[in-house]
């Protein structure tokens, strides 16, 4: 994800007061994220290999059933990637289709009736502010919950990732010694209050703050500081062709390539509000290959010691 053009410090600094939980300086709120509205598969970015394809589709009814909406709004060119993620999921034996709309058509009612009988949501790849920048407040986000909620499937890669989570990271950062926040590339180089922009997203996972590409691109530091920010919120990063299935019931499972990493610091000390460089006591890390699962509420892991 690059945003276009910096902004000012007091946009991170309203956005943080926006969504940020109330939590006492020095120690995390408890609890833990209730289940979400419906089922998700959410990629990490990369290539997709074949086999998160088919879960997907087997998620939205199987071969010959499954009707795959595709929302390529993340995309500069929404035409094209709409198209190939349509071609791809045919491949596989859905029926898919592109839908394409703007800032009217998306706030017009009527737009739910193009969802109607769709067995499946699909948000492609990106940058995630053009889908929020679209979508939110409109009908279609609210029949997107919706459908989620009467047990459509929602998936989605790198962008299309970012969005599921109530807190969503943008890409952007401020800079040691700057005051300033833009982006400045894949490099996250401190763990630091304030450091990284962090907005609402669509709270389909909720409490989770989600990243993605996430080993290949060494995101650790950006995660780890948007999560001891906001301690009652677990951090998950996918990696590159990798996917996290969440069940209706809140259950997490792991497929594909590479790893699922889980920052949990719901029970951790966490340095003060007025700290700049954060610190903090009893994270939990957990390292997910394919195959594993994970229960956020209660915390359960069972780890995966063969490829499924």
């Amino acid at each position: 994800m690059r945003p276009a053009a910096e902004a000012p410090r007091f946009r991170r600094l309203v956005a943080a007061a926006v969504v940020a939980a109330a939590i006492p300086a020095g120690v995390a709120a408890q609890g833990g994220p209730s289940a979400p509205a419906g089922p998700l598969f959410i990629v990490g970015g990369g290539s997709q290999p074949d086999a998160l394809v088919t879960a997907f589709i087997d998620m939205a009814g199987g071969p010959g059933a499954a009707r795959i909406a595709v929302i390529p709004l993340a995309s500069s060119d929404p035409a094209r990637s709409g198209a190939g993620k349509v071609e791809h999921l045919r491949e596989f034996g859905a029926d898919a289709f592109v839908l394409l709309t703007s800032g009217d058509s998306a706030a017009d009612p009527a737009i739910r009736d193009r969802l109607n009988g769709a067995t499946g949501i699909w948000f492609t790849g990106g940058d995630q502010s053009r889908i929020t920048a679209a979508l939110d407040g409109t009908a279609l986000l609210a029949a997107i919950r919706e459908w989620n909620l009467r047990g459509v499937p929602i998936g989605g890669t790198s962008a299309g990732a970012a969005i599921m989570s109530p807190l969503m990271i943008t890409g952007s950062q401020v800079l040691a010694g700057e005051d300033t926040i833009g982006y400045h590339g894949d490099t996250f180089s401190r763990i630091a209050r304030e450091a990284i922009e962090v907005v609402p997203g669509f709270s389909l996972l909720p409490r989770v703050i989600v990243d993605q590409h996430f080993v290949r691109r060494e995101r650790h530091n950006r995660l780890i500081s948007a999560v001891l920010e906001r301690p009652d919120h677990i951090g998950v990063g996918i990696d590159e062709s990798t996917a996290l299935e969440v069940s209706a019931a809140g259950r997490w499972r792991v497929h594909g390539a590479s790893v699922v990493v889980v920052y949990d610091a719901r029970q951790a000390t966490v340095s003060a509000r007025d700290a700049e460089v954060l610190g903090a006591a009893g994270i939990k890390l957990h390292i997910l290959p394919p195959g594993s699962t994970y229960d956020p509420r209660s915390g359960t892991v069972t780890i995966a010691t063969r490829a499924p």
